[in-house]
């Protein structure tokens, strides 16, 4: 009987020890949110980021627009007008960029793409709350009807646009802005097998044309074009069309890049090759015609000497 007391004793304890753990933790967040509100608007984000752990700034911090606006949905009775919200913006942007698009019935019932990203969207919902098994479940089941593959845990911003779609992979730590085109075949992935951030980052209306690839951790600012076939290896400024294997810049704010050969920032070991070989052929080419005009200029002598001899 002493053993069952002592035993509940402890458990009381135990029970009140966290609860006021728990107590002191939210009031600490709450001060520095207070704390936060009233810095600069230039230091925003810096007190809650300094002190919360990963886990927290999981829960707490929204990086893009869309998580933010859902955790504001949660609880309030709006998470299906919000989930609503987010489907007739999708639909509304398969009518803005695909022209064979010609009916409602149509695009919701046909669209590969739009399938991918709605799913995407529940595999990313679960993700975050380390439901990761079940995330990826609905992820390859989406792979298997579509023929995309998006892991759960990219970050997608508003209005993706995936045309066709067959053979499109994004990766884990991807990021992807606002208003982005993706042709089917694109692969947005990493390099190598480092933990932590691996994978590319794409600006806000960016177009990556079908068969590109993009591999590494690294920015593609806003507003480029990535052509088709592409393979980019390296960062991309803003306003800016990449071609070639690898990547390089051709055009950049709307003007022609003057020197495409530039190896500083972007190496092309193949023209380096060429550009080796062109320069051999030309010093072989130059000694042949000197060593020519000096056989023509000996063929005389040589001929009276033979003549003399005889």
């Amino acid at each position: 009987m002493s053993c069952m007391v002592e035993a509940n004793t402890i458990v009381r304890s135990c029970r009140s020890s966290a609860v006021n753990d728990m107590k002191r933790n939210w009031l600490t967040i709450n001060a520095l949110i207070r704390e936060d509100q009233k810095a600069d608007s230039k230091q925003s984000g810096t007190a809650v980021e300094r002190l919360c752990s990963d886990k927290l700034q999981r829960r707490f911090c929204y990086k893009n627009n869309d998580e933010g606006q859902m955790h504001n949905a949660i609880g309030t009775g709006k998470e299906g007008a919000f989930m609503f919200k987010q489907m007739k913006s999708d639909i509304r942007t398969v009518f803005e960029n695909d022209p064979a698009a010609r009916g409602l019935f149509e695009v919701v019932f046909t669209y590969s793409g739009l399938h991918a990203l709605w799913a995407h969207r529940v595999a990313h919902a679960l993700f975050k709350r380390r439901w990761y098994t079940l995330a990826r479940i609905i992820s390859q089941i989406s792979r298997f009807m579509t023929g995309i593959e998006i892991h759960p845990g990219a970050r997608i911003g508003q209005r993706l646009f995936i045309d066709h779609g067959m053979g499109v992979v994004i990766g884990e730590t991807c990021e992807i802005g606002d208003d982005v085109v993706i042709y089917q075949g694109v692969t947005l992935g990493g390099t190598g097998k480092e933990k932590g951030k691996r994978h590319p980052t794409i600006g806000n209306n960016v177009v990556i044309g079908s068969g590109a690839k993009v591999l590494g951790s690294f920015a593609i600012g806003d507003n480029c074009n990535i052509g088709s076939n592409a393979v980019v290896l390296r960062p991309v400024p803003p306003n800016s069309t990449v071609v070639g294997n690898p990547g390089k810049v051709v055009k950049q704010n709307g003007e022609r890049v003057r020197d495409r050969l530039d190896h500083t920032n972007l190496p092309d070991p193949i023209v380096d090759t060429l550009r080796s070989m062109q320069k051999e052929i030309d010093q072989l080419r130059a000694e042949l015609e000197e060593t020519r005009r000096e056989l023509k200029k000996s063929a005389p002598e040589v001929m009276l000497s033979s003549i003399n001899k005889e």
